[in-house]
Formats: C-alpha cells, structure tokens, sequence
C-alpha cells in the first residue's frame, strides 16, 4: 500500500516531520510511506495562479497516485499553520487530488494537549466542498511534549504512545480498505506510449523516427507540398512558404505534438540557445520520449493524460528559471478536430512580461492584485524556527 506523508510545517526543524520519519522507519511493513514537504509551495493567491507550476502538480501528483495520505500538523495559535491553509487552498482551487481520498492526521506540539484544536480545525478544512477528504474518524493522535518524546536517535521512547500510534495505523488501513471497497474501482489512465510505436492515420511509414533528416525524407515519401505550391485551408488559401512566415511571425514559440506522441514541428526561428524552450532541427519526428530526459517521462505522461482524456483543455505551467526580467509560460492544449476527437497538442511558449508592461503603459495601471474572494478550499477559504504551539502566526 503506497502512502504520502505531508510535513504540516514549511520551518527548518520540524517534530511534525520527525513524526513522519519515524512512522516511515518503524512501519514500513504495514505500507510505504513517501514524504512530502510544503516548504517551496508559493503562498495562495487566486491573481497568481500557479495551479500548474511544478511544485504545486508535484504534490497533486503523488496524493493522486497515493492510497492514503497523513497530516502531520503542529498548532499555531489554535489552528494549523498558515503554509499548511495555503496548500490546501491550492489544492482545492483548480485541482482536488484530495477528493475522495482518505486522509489520517496525527500532530505533534509542546504541551500536554498536543495539536488537538489544530486537528479538530483541520477536519473541518478536509471536509469542505472543493476538498472533499475522507478523514478517519476518531482515533487521535496527539503527541504532547514533544521536546520530550524522542531520544537521541529520533526514536519515540514511550512503548504506550508507540503502540498506540501502531493501532491507529493499522486502523487506517483498514479504512483505506473500506473505502476502496464502497468506491468501487477507479478509472485508469490508459499509458502513455511516449516513443510513439503505434500508427495513426497521418503516420508516415517506412522511417526511423529518430533521423536527424527526418523532415527531408518524409517529404520525398509523400511528396509534400512546398515553397509556392498552395494549400487549401479551413478559410484561406496560402502557399507553403506564406504559411511559414505567417507562423514564424508569431509572439511565441509553437510545437505541434499527434496523437500518436510524436513531434511534428515546431516554428523553427532561432537556434535553440536562443529560444525560451530549445528545440533543433534534428528533434522533428521524434517520439516524445527522445525529446525530454527520463526523469520527467511521468510528468509529460500526466500532462498528455489530462488532455487526450479531457479532464482539461490546457496546461500552464510558469518556469521562472528565465530571470525575473520575463515571465514565461508553457501552455498545453489539446487540440480536437470537426467530431471533437482528440488529435494531438499544441504547446506555445511565450514570455508574458512585455505584454503585460505595455497594457500597464497604455493604461496608466499598475499591479496591485484582485480583490480577495471566497476561495474554494472555504466553499466547494516561534522559538527555535521549530513548529508548535506558537503565541504568533508562524514555495515548491
């Protein structure tokens, strides 16, 4: 059974991580738990939408993968942490990888009463429309002077608390169990062949994919239409090169990806060093799983999943690796044709900034944020930087 742990707290020195550590080195017989921290998830705000940049789909990810998920959370002021508030708004907002999910929460604090008022706040958080948890009723998991409980090895020494803990866990996963069991199967996404070796209509037979002159020698199989030869459009007509300049004149850069996964174009008008999100020439034709490194094969996976299935119409993820001179975006979207079958992607990546200062400019405004509203999460809302009880307030 796969579990992820999430570190109620985004300080440095945690016992709520400590919490999960031990519960993933003394338990790992019952399940395999993962843990996930909050620390570089950006603080919720619904004008800066950043549903889609990769800590925030790290963390979807994983709980939607997961069978189960335990909170561990300190208590600040009689509630849980701010950066733990932040996280479930996001997810609730545009996605709810929390929804149906069973959902056990234990904490850990300075006093006696453990992280009870957090907890109880918690639950009611969990079961707010747009989060939709299912949370384990009962069975508290309270550990109280908390500076006491661990020895030198981040072992718990009390055999009572450790006993206990290992009840409420066996517990929850029997109610993983019976959750299941009442939801009845859950859909599966179809796998992702991400080198392309099946065959659609439009494939062209009868060459390596990975040929660095693979657009030369499809052209000469189907004998393509270029330079002045004219194509037909849905509402115009253009000649081959028409079509090339008209693309290549665009603010942005645009990749063409089938329905087969394979790369089909991209409109090529700098050399790869220069552009937001490098692509050569030798690229084209390539199944996808040539074109992206193997440790991100799950996360294009997953963003081809929720567009070929139509759980979403596109993907925007902000990369801010450019500098804080430019704001890029990757944008996703599925492409459909007349019978609104799916056909493949169109990704277009563009800097947003120069936009944006030129509408600022023209305007005479300025960003200063939208008015807050109710938030999803709401309706469908210190001492050693280590997490406790706190008398003030204590991304990726």
């Amino acid at each position: 059974m796969k579990l992820v742990g999430i570190v109620g707290s985004n300080a440095d020195i945690s016992y709520n991580r400590k919490l999960l550590t031990y519960i993933q080195k003394h338990f790992g017989q019952l399940f395999d738990l993962e843990i996930l921290e909050i620390k570089d998830i950006p603080l919720f705000n619904q004008s800066d939408d950043q549903t889609y940049s990769a800590p925030i789909q790290k963390l979807n990810n994983k709980i939607l993968q997961a069978d189960g998920v335990i909170i561990a959370t300190p208590e600040h002021n009689h509630t849980i942490p701010a950066a733990l508030k932040s996280v479930l708004e996001w997810l609730s907002f545009n996605i709810h990888p929390l929804e149906n999910k069973p959902v056990m929460i234990v904490g850990a604090s300075y006093y006696d009463q453990g992280s009870s008022r957090a907890q109880l706040h918690l639950r009611q958080i969990l079961d707010a429309p747009g989060v939709n948890a299912i949370v384990m009723p009962g069975n508290e998991f309270l550990l109280g002077k908390v500076k006491e409980a661990f020895d030198e090895n981040d072992d718990l020494k009390d055999q009572r608390t450790i006993d206990f803990l290992e009840s409420i866990l066996k517990k929850f996963i029997k109610f993983i169990d019976v959750v299941t069991v009442l939801q009845g199967p859950k859909p599966v996404a179809e796998p992702e062949d991400l080198f392309a070796t099946g065959k659609i209509d439009t494939t062209i037979d009868g060459l390596d994919m990975s040929a660095e002159d693979w657009v030369e020698q499809a052209a000469e199989i189907i004998d393509a239409a270029e330079g002045q030869d004219y194509v037909k459009l849905n509402r115009g007509i253009l000649t081959v090169d028409q079509l090339n300049h008209f693309l290549a004149s665009m603010p942005m850069e645009l990749t063409f990806v089938d329905s087969n996964n394979q790369f089909l174009y991209y409109n090529f008008t700098s050399s790869a060093e220069e552009m937001l999100a490098p692509r050569t020439p030798d690229q084209v034709g390539n199944p996808l799983a040539n074109c992206h490194p193997e440790r991100v094969y799950k996360s294009v996976e997953w963003v081809i999943q929720q567009l070929r299935s139509g759980a979403t119409d596109v993907v925007r993820v902000h990369v801010p690796t450019h500098g804080p001179d430019k704001y890029v975006v990757h944008n996703y979207t599925a492409i459909h044709d007349e019978e609104g079958n799916y056909v493949g992607i169109n990704e277009y990546v563009c800097d947003l900034k120069p936009t944006i200062d030129w509408y600022l400019k023209q305007t005479g405004q300025a960003l200063i944020g939208d008015a807050d509203a109710v938030s999803s999460a709401s309706v469908k809302d210190h001492t050693d930087d280590v997490d406790a009880v706190s008398g003030a307030s204590e991304s990726s």
